[in-house]
């Protein structure tokens, strides 16, 4: 049994699905590994489930009918990981933009350094960017200036998807107040461990893009992101996270 979960969720993930998790167990540390599949017309979750039969006791999977979201895929997680009694649950990508030997340090930096959420940031020192237009990188660091001086919140980068939480952050969130699906779902669970008064590091790493699949970025993701940081930021002057 391990201590820690890595949830990863998926749509249209069939290039990546199987290397991404043959990746995870080649580690030092065990991690077990919950796939949360939104139904995906590829085949993806048929993939993991033949998975399974190798790695029977920690290659987990839940599928949901439909594209329901980033954010809830991740909050299914959340709480599959909870009830199964994972002391440290983490966020990757699929798709190896997050590479997976940096789980590790990730989980050093809540287990041993003393953090309550790591997070592995592009603009730390020592973070960088790899395979990305300049016009993306300036977007990207544009929007996580954006988020702080909205926010307030002394994060470099808020948008971060490569995140390890103790289990206590999630127990303490309450997980119905979180309100956005996308990319903004980064920002507020991050706004939601500060305002509550957790610690958070990050760990630099490097972001490659994807080889491999289609990305699931677009407008709608961004101006979700763009608007609901007011949003997120008004309404937590008349409620908390708890």
């Amino acid at each position: 049994m391990s201590d820690a979960l890595v949830i990863i969720p998926t749509y249209n993930e069939k290039e990546n699905i199987a290397k991404i998790i043959a990746a995870v167990y080649s580690l030092e540390k065990s991690f077990h590994i919950l796939i949360v599949d939104d139904g995906s017309p590829d085949g993806t979750a048929d993939i993991v489930k033949d998975l399974q039969q190798q790695y029977p006791e920690s290659l987990h999977i839940q599928e949901r009918k439909g594209k329901l979201g980033l954010g809830t895929a991740y909050i299914h997680g959340f709480r599959w990981g909870i009830k199964h009694g994972y002391d440290y649950i983490m966020e990757m990508d699929a798709d190896f933009s997050h590479n997976p030997k940096d789980l590790v340090r990730l989980y050093d930096a809540c287990a041993k350094d003393g953090a309550d959420l790591s997070l592995g940031s592009r603009y730390v020192k020592g973070g960088k960017v790899e395979n990305w237009p300049k016009d993306r990188i300036f977007l990207s660091y544009g929007a996580s200036l954006y988020v702080r001086m909205i926010t307030w919140m002394p994060v470099k980068d808020p948008t971060a998807g490569f995140v390890c939480y103790k289990r206590k952050v999630l127990e303490t969130i309450d997980l119905d107040k979180i309100k956005f699906v996308g990319y903004a779902f980064q920002i507020e669970m991050k706004y939601a461990a500060k305002t509550l008064g957790f610690k958070i590091k990050e760990v630099p790493i490097t972001f490659i893009d994807r080889v491999e699949g289609t990305s699931k970025m677009s407008s709608s993701i961004i101006g979700e992101a763009v608007v609901g940081v007011v949003q997120m930021r008004v309404r937590s002057f008349f409620k908390k996270y708890d």
